[in-house]
């Protein structure tokens, strides 16, 4: 689903990533940890194809995106969602009319833009906020909204930006039980994170972030395994 081949990705001379190989699948949910400045970021930017990698490819669902014309790259970003850590909401707009606006600028119609966003948010359970300001919900319903208006174009990729950074720990368990529910049914689920206790509570595999570069790339039956038996001297 996702593949990236050396990707470097430098700023004014600055490396922010150097030669990052990996590969995730369809319907897995992966971590990307690591320290502010480690690059996780930079290589969401990189997979939604907001810019472009220094050297390296990726490929989205088998299209290298580095060699498809600038003008394809909106039908390439379709196909992922992504969800902020500032939610990224328009004050003005009701919790349904948020939502709608990803399908409306696709030109559905508005009688299919108003039942699939009504649908999407009844399954984050905020059936009974549709007509809700941003202001009158919480910050995990508020996320909940983001991350509805982020599927509901049904995107096979889903990308988080530290989802959970403003949160409380039970909005927290809330929005990332929402997002593993997600990657059951399907969706490639990436979530940029520094929180350890999402590690432990959540165990997926796990990619590591130091200063640009791949430290650590890590499944959850690989930490689970037994050490190996020491030879008797």
């Amino acid at each position: 689903m996702i593949q990236l081949f050396h990707v470097s990705k430098s700023y004014d001379g600055a490396a922010a990533l150097s030669g990052i190989s990996l590969e995730i699948e369809k319907g897995e949910l992966v971590f990307l940890a690591g320290p502010s400045g480690a690059g996780k970021s930079t290589l969401l930017r990189l997979i939604m194809s907001a810019e472009p990698p220094t050297e390296g490819q990726i490929v989205i669902a088998g299209r290298n995106v580095a060699r498809i014309r600038r003008r394809a790259i909106p039908y390439i970003r379709r196909n992922i969602g992504v969800v902020f850590q500032d939610f990224q909401l328009i004050p003005n707009r009701t919790a349904l009319e948020n939502v709608a606006v990803s399908l409306e600028v696709l030109g559905t119609p508005a009688r299919e833009v108003r039942e699939k966003a009504a649908e999407v948010l009844e399954q984050v359970g905020l059936g009974q906020k549709l007509h809700a300001l941003p202001e009158r919900l919480s910050g995990g319903e508020q996320q909940r909204v983001a991350i509805a208006r982020a599927v509901i174009g049904e995107p096979a990729i889903l990308l988080a930006d530290e989802p959970t950074g403003n949160l409380d720990p039970d909005l927290t368990i809330e929005v990332m039980e929402l997002l593993a529910g997600l990657s059951e049914r399907g969706t490639t689920v990436v979530v940029a994170t520094h929180d350890r206790s999402i590690l432990e509570r959540f165990p997926r595999r796990v990619i590591r972030l130091a200063a640009g570069r791949i430290v650590e790339d890590r499944r959850p039956e690989e930490a689970a395994a037994p050490p190996a038996a020491e030879g008797i001297a």
